[in-house]
């Protein structure tokens, strides 16, 4: 497999970067793009002729609205008073009001679904790759967004370059509105380095290192759990261990597997040996008492465990968010220290986030897309809209010293803490603030940068119309049997694998393996990744 084919995989995949990296320098012009003229912002939120900027003008907003816009995670304290702020500035804007509602981190991938399949009450709704926002897109559950851009938000498709909205693409049409904001979110360790240092424990770089730290957490201190998981075990722990462990091209589902360096070669991954032995890890984990035994009940966040000392480590998560992680704690306990290695550092390669990770779109049984797509370019580009929603109140919930973010008070006394919206979707690079420790991230980046690589993966668009059964009843069976497995709570590790894998091949699971090899095939071959 690693004959002419990989030849010609690392051929194109060099010329794939050496566009990226084009496109990454290039201007934030989009050639194809309206190209009605701006008036120019200033610091405090007005235009160069002294009137606040307003969205589009051609479109109707006689009837006063209210839109409804979903996020994901738990809302920050404050939400009420930011939400009033951006409502009388929206009044004056586009005669509406906004209702910021959020699913909360317990079973949102449940709530999600039913948000976009009973016909809710949504006009703005959080899509990225990990939830699926490609298949939701095929499947007509969102709006395209083409002809209303232009009428609705010419601004924002000014802003986003024209290489961005290519991207997002499903089908030959625009369905999100993507972040600009270039960044790695691929995976690392995160831990607690004071506890490091303090024990002379590994630097975790790899998995034996790992494991000697939580075993030196466990020993020296009983009290805090040496690694943080949640309920969502297939993508905290399995993602996560086959992302560094085993090189795997993103979060293949239905327990596929391919390589980052042989993704055409395809195969079963549940079943396998390797899964036996990776399941045996875990349970080796659970045993040793690295993660609770009432993991899967869990509902704070992993990074919440960190902040307030319950934990001491997670098997994975980026760079950024590692960064607010360790704002958050050192709010709270200054003498603790948090610490972060890239796989990209040991696994030789690393991909920059694609456009389709982070952003908005506009559900199909929404009324008001009009109004919700000129709503969003006023959060993306007016500096009022989106210094409030990113950062709360200047003054109460932060101040800027010398350039940089600085919290006021702590995680525990503030309403709002940076990106509580968490707002990842609409960051402005031209607006963001960044805490001083931000400065180890970009220096992560930069290293990353030199390992850089396309994603290959999350380009892809499935269609599971032919198995959308099968693929709902295979889903209760990895809730039922495969998430005990992976919380170490089956005694019998390969007993309980073989009853997963009855149980999952009685729910058509080699029926939907083999029609994702045939679409994910034809998407290589089309692309000319292999």
């Amino acid at each position: 497999m690693f004959g002419k084919q990989r030849k010609a995989l690392n051929v194109v995949l060099s010329l794939v970067l050496a566009l990226t990296l084009l496109a990454a320098c290039s201007s934030n012009s989009n050639s194809g793009a309206n190209t009605t003229p701006t008036p120019t912002t200033t610091a405090n939120g007005t235009n160069a002729e002294g009137n606040q900027p307003t969205a589009a003008s051609g479109i109707d907003t006689s009837q006063r609205v209210e839109l409804q816009f979903y996020m994901l995670g738990n809302a920050p304290k404050d939400l009420p008073k930011v939400e009033e702020q951006i409502n009388e500035w929206l009044i004056e804007d586009l005669n509406a009001t906004v209702k910021f509602n959020y699913t909360t981190w317990t079973d949102w991938d449940q709530k999600y679904r039913l948000l976009l399949s009973t016909g809710q009450d949504v006009d703005l709704i959080f899509t990225a790759e990990w939830t699926q926002y490609q298949q939701y897109a095929k499947s007509g559950a969102f709006l395209p967004l083409d002809e209303l851009l232009s009428v609705a938000a010419p601004k924002l498709y000014e802003f986003v370059p024209a290489d961005m909205w290519e991207a997002v693409k499903i089908d030959g049409s625009i369905y999100t509105v993507p972040a600009t904001y270039k960044e790695y979110v691929t995976g690392g360790f995160v831990w607690r380095e004071d506890l490091r240092v303090k024990y002379d424990l590994p630097k975790p770089v790899d998995i034996p290192t790992f494991e000697a730290y939580l075993e030196g957490i466990k020993q020296n201190e009983p009290s805090i759990q040496p690694l943080a998981l949640g309920g969502a075990v297939d993508a905290t722990l399995e993602d996560s261990y086959m992302e560094f462990q085993r090189q795997r091209v993103g979060a293949l589902p239905y327990g596929l597997h391919a390589s980052y360096h042989d993704p055409a070669n395809l195969v079963g991954y549940w079943g396998s040996d390797e899964h036996l032995a990776d399941l045996k890890v875990y349970k080796n984990w659970a045993d040793k008492g690295y993660f609770s035994k009432n993991e899967l009940n869990e509902t704070d966040s992993n990074q919440d465990k960190l902040i307030n000392g319950t934990a001491a480590a997670m098997l994975a998560d980026n760079p950024t968010r590692f960064n607010n992680t360790l704002n958050q704690m050192k709010s709270l306990h200054p003498e603790w220290d948090l610490a972060y290695h890239p796989f990209g550092l040991t696994n030789g390669y690393a991909t920059p986030v694609h456009p389709i990770h982070n952003g908005f779109a506009i559900p199909k049984n929404s009324k008001k897309a009009e109004r919700a797509l000129a709503f969003y370019e006023l959060m993306v580009t007016d500096e009022r809209y989106n210094l409030l929603t990113q950062y709360g109140f200047e003054g109460v919930n932060y101040t800027v010293e010398d350039g940089y973010y600085k919290m006021v008070g702590d995680n525990s006394t503030n309403g709002f803490a940076r990106e509580a919206m968490n707002g990842w979707a609409w960051r402005n690079p031209d607006y963001m603030l960044f805490e001083p420790s931000y400065d180890g991230v970009e220096a992560i980046f930069k290293e990353l940068d030199k390992v850089q690589v396309p994603d290959i993966y999350t380009g892809f668009a499935e269609d599971y119309s032919s198995y959308q059964a099968e693929r709902a009843a295979l889903e209760q069976v990895e809730k039922q049997y495969l998430f005990p497995l992976m919380a170490g709570l089956v005694e019998d590790v390969e007993g309980g694998l073989k009853t997963f894998m009855e149980k999952a091949n009685q729910a058509g699971l080699e029926k939907i393996q083999e029609s994702y090899k045939q679409q994910w095939l034809q998407y290589l071959q089309e692309n000319g990744i292999y």
